[in-house]
């Protein structure tokens, strides 16, 4: 897809809904749309996408659930997803979910986001959470240093998402039209993406004067980041900028200012100003300016975090790191994890034992009514054959084995989550995974499968 000026003929605006994951980002997706909901997948991905229709002041908008992801810079599927939606699917707001209990981490996704869209609403949910931790977070002022939109919201109390509605609407019909600050890196490098992001705006006027489509000017954000790409030298990420954009990125001339970057700049070894320096300089060249973007994004997400956050106990997470300290740890983590898991299971694949009996009892009496029902009625064995022993038994013998393991596995999981424990399954295995190119995140998935031996 191109760089095309959107025809909102129909009068249906697109919102994009963003964020890390458990930051309450699903809840507010269904509070918004309520039943009206579809859910499928993304064109050539197997992650889970869901739309959703919503209508405010008579107008009608289509509400895309972005997966859940901590960053847009790396090339896992939902991240692809994630950036490419964003900056090629041209929603006319993004939505930015962010948790008010840990601003600091979550504004690290947001300024990532700020690089390839304006239209920006922020949405600081779980100010209940953070209520009971005595967090206060100061949302006028987040919303003066972002320069975008703030609200605050509970996902789960209707009433105070009124607010963001009315704020979607104003986005997305352009009567907002938000500002962002974005992340300002040192002078030298800001020169150097100014003049790569010059040779983007000359080779993609040359595009549109041998094209006969209707191209919107590049804007001069969206040319700062492809620019930080191209220094960064993302392949995976610089092919998608190419294919959505039809900018040729391999030109003379951008891959000719590159090389003389690259030489005055990167390949200098030059010291950045951060405090992993010297362990940057010891890396590839790649890395090391890849690690100079990240580290001033949270650099500046910490100096935003202390200005707008207020903590009435100055030791608020004492007792989450407390407990990280066992369940994370080397000696207690894995066998902590073991034992937990090893309880669900035990609790699943035993207490399924009794409700899948009562069931299997009790789809057989009927079954023997509808026996005696055929005879009386005097049905031909061959149809009542297929009906009763084809179709009955074969579905309530699938009903009565799968529906109790399912019922009884599911809720133990989503009280795990709720706990937050499986975000610390995750980083338990994380390395181990790694180890088959894998990450920690699919160790929960290899335990929703688990409950396959219980039904098979």
């Amino acid at each position: 897809m191109n760089y095309v000026k959107k025809k909102n003929n129909s009068k249906e605006y697109t919102v994009a809904l963003a964020g890390n994951p458990n930051v309450g980002k699903s809840t507010i997706f269904n509070s918004l749309t309520g039943m009206h909901q579809h859910t499928g997948n993304w064109p050539g991905k197997t992650v889970e996408n869901a739309t959703g229709k919503l209508k405010i002041n008579n107008k009608n908008f289509t509400l895309v659930d972005i997966p859940g992801t901590y960053s847009i810079m790396s090339n896992s599927e939902e991240e692809e997803i994630a950036r490419n939606y964003i900056c090629f699917g041209n929603p006319d707001a993004t939505i930015i979910v962010v948790d008010a209990t840990s601003l600091e981490r979550n504004l690290n996704l947001l300024f990532q986001i700020m690089e390839i869209t304006n239209n920006i609403i922020v949405c600081v949910n779980l100010l209940d959470e953070a209520k009971k931790k005595h967090i206060n977070v100061d949302l006028k002022q987040l919303e003066e240093l972002l320069g975008v939109p703030v609200i605050g919201t509970i996902a789960h109390k209707k009433k105070t998402l009124r607010e963001l509605k009315n704020v979607i609407y104003k986005v997305s019909t352009g009567n907002i039209k938000p500002k962002p600050n974005r992340v300002k890196y040192n002078e030298k490098l800001e020169k150097y993406i100014n003049e790569i992001s010059q040779e983007i705006k000359r080779e993609k006027e040359l595009e549109e004067d041998n094209s006969m489509d209707a191209y919107m000017e590049m804007p001069d954000y969206l040319c700062k980041w492809i620019s930080i790409k191209l220094i960064d030298g993302e392949e995976k990420i610089l092919k998608s900028i190419e294919e959505n954009l039809n900018i040729n990125l391999k030109s003379k001339n951008i891959q000719n200012k590159l090389e003389k970057i690259k030489n005055e700049y990167i390949n200098k070894n030059e010291t950045f100003d951060t405090k992993t320096s010297e362990k940057i300089k010891n890396e590839k060249n790649h890395n090391k300016f890849k690690d100079y973007i990240i580290s001033t994004i949270i650099k500046k997400c910490e100096e935003i975090s202390k200005q707008v956050c207020t903590y009435k106990k100055e030791n608020n997470y004492g007792r989450d790191r407390k407990i990280d300290k066992i369940l994370t740890s080397k000696k207690f983590g894995i066998p902590i994890m073991i034992l937990f898991l090893g309880v669900i299971f035990w609790i699943t694949i035993v207490g399924a034992n009794f409700p899948s009996q009562i069931l299997s009892e009790f789809f057989g009496w009927i079954q023997g009514k509808l026996i005696i029902f055929a005879d009386f009625v005097n049905c031909p064995d061959w149809l009542s054959n297929m009906l009763i022993f084809g179709a009955y038994q074969t579905l309530t013998w699938v009903i009565s084995v799968m529906l109790p393991p399912m019922a009884i596995f599911f809720p133990l999981f989503t009280f795990l989550e709720d706990l937050g424990y499986l975000p610390r399954i995750a980083f338990n295995m994380d390395k181990l995974f790694k180890k088959a190119c894998c990450s920690g995140k699919q160790m929960i998935t290899m335990c929703m499968g688990m409950t396959k031996w219980k039904i098979f």
